[in-house]
């Protein structure tokens, strides 16, 4: 019997899921006849909607509501938990290691593949910032974005018992890095919910909190264009939350954030959002990448100057064949992420069938951006809206896009729920150490040493 042929997905995000979801309805009668083999390799073994983290960092949606399973959606495709070190494309290997191989001890192994999806997504790209690594809170998971909710909340715990103005202080003000979407959607909801919450504090009011946007550039949330970014910005100012635009993060060493401007910041909380960067892998490939270390691509989603390779989403840069200006790329967002998936594994498909390729083109229809509970600002289709109808068109877009039906009925349930009730205001800050309590109470006694006789 003759070997399936092996399509290998890289990266179970946004492209790597949907596409591997496509190939499956594609190759059905394939798949059956066990001539072609889908395996996703995945660092989780979910698939994060990240538009929804910040609504699950203020509690709005649960945070198991905001991942789709991969198991049960690709239930035709081979699943490994692990990561891709690094492609040999001219001998069609990938290296990878599993939570398997760290047990074993053995060392990364070798997976041959007839087809390659490079899907990895991105990472945070960070600066040489002193204190960064130590001090920086991420927004790119839901284990971040959790752990976000738990420590703003615990802050406003630590400022309600500390009897040390400078503790309380620093315990109260927040400061975000990065005017881009995640930035821009966490500190809005966040303040949201902090605000909400300091009414069952008896010494911590709203105005007490002190909330900070630090934005290299001269606007924030460029995607939903110049005006509604100006409208976003009175929106947070007219919150207190103080807007800084042309400035950077020089340091944040010793809880202080220190700015270009001069301001210096005592704070325990620095949120870094400034952006992202190609996933590692690809720069450990032989495949072709460009200035910005993002794979080249042809319209039709295949490596450039590569047979039997393909990439979409964050890391390939594809040409944008709608815009009319030649050299233009794609933007790497969510839009563009999920219609390219649809093209690449019909492109795929095509190709084994020796039919032949589509190219993707798709005009950008537009943004929309959560400011918070019930504000936010759109820029859709030429139409700029801002308010409670720019965060409606937020939510009813986002639903629509998140997958499987299961996962919109439990967020939409949720929405209707928050809007019945209460806000949740709990931190479980020891779910991210759930040993601590039993390791505390293994722990031998300490030896005192014998006590002297009376």
């Amino acid at each position: 019997m003759t070997e399936p042929a092996r399509i290998l997905v890289v990266g179970g995000g946004y492209v790597g899921m949907y596409t591997a979801l496509r190939l499956q309805r594609q190759l059905r009668t394939e798949l059956r006849a066990g001539t072609v083999e889908i395996v996703v390799v995945t660092p989780d073994p979910y698939m994060t909607y990240q538009p929804f983290l910040p609504e699950a960092a203020a509690g709005s949606i649960s945070p198991r509501h905001v991942v789709v399973p991969l198991r049960r959606v690709l239930d035709r495709c081979r699943i490994l938990i692990g990561e891709v070190g690094s492609i040999d494309h001219a001998k069609r290997t990938a290296s990878l290691s599993t939570l398997a191989t760290e047990e074993e001890g053995t060392g990364g192994i070798e997976l041959t593949y007839d087809e390659l999806v490079l899907a990895p997504g991105s990472v945070s790209r960070t600066l040489p910032v002193p204190g960064l690594a130590d001090h920086g809170i991420g927004f790119k998971t839901v284990e971040e974005a959790i752990g976000l909710r738990n420590h703003v909340i615990e802050q406003m715990d630590i400022a309600s018992s500390t009897r040390d103005p400078a503790i309380r202080d620093a315990a109260l003000t927040f400061v975000f890095v990065g005017g881009g979407y995640a930035g821009v959607e966490a500190l809005g909801e966040l303040e949201d919910m902090a605000r909400y919450t300091a009414r069952y504090y008896h010494n911590v009011k709203p105005e007490d909190l002190r909330w900070i946007l630090v934005e290299a550039s001269d606007r924030i949330l460029p995607e939903v264009g110049e005006t509604m970014g100006r409208y976003a910005i009175r929106e947070l100012r007219g919150r207190n939350i103080d807007v800084r635009l042309e400035t950077r993060l020089e340091s944040c060493e010793d809880r202080v954030a220190v700015l270009s401007d001069g301001t210096r910041l005592p704070t325990r909380t620095v949120v870094w959002t400034a952006g992202v960067k190609p996933a590692p892998v690809l720069a450990a490939s032989d495949l072709p990448l460009n200035e910005r270390g993002r794979l080249r691509c042809t319209a039709h989603l295949a490596v450039e100057g590569v047979e039997h390779a393909w990439a979409a989403g964050d890391a390939a840069a594809v040409p944008d064949v709608t815009s009319g200006e030649p050299g233009k790329e794609c933007a790497p967002n969510a839009q563009h992420a999920v219609r390219q998936a649809k093209v690449l594994a019909e492109n795929i498909a095509a190709s084994l069938a020796g039919r032949p390729l589509t190219e993707y083109a798709h005009a950008y229809v537009g943004s929309v951006a959560s400011l918070g509970l019930h504000k936010g600002v759109a820029h859709v289709y030429g139409r700029k809206l801002k308010g409670y109808p720019a965060w409606l068109m937020h939510r009813a877009y986002h639903l629509s896009r998140v997958p499987t039906f299961n996962r919109k009925a439990r967020v939409l349930a949720e929405w209707t729920l928050s809007g019945l009730f209460k806000r949740e205001i709990v931190s479980l800050g020891s779910l991210e150490h759930p040993r601590a309590e039993f390791e505390l109470a293994a722990a031998p006694p300490p030896d005192h040493g014998d006590k002297p006789s009376s």
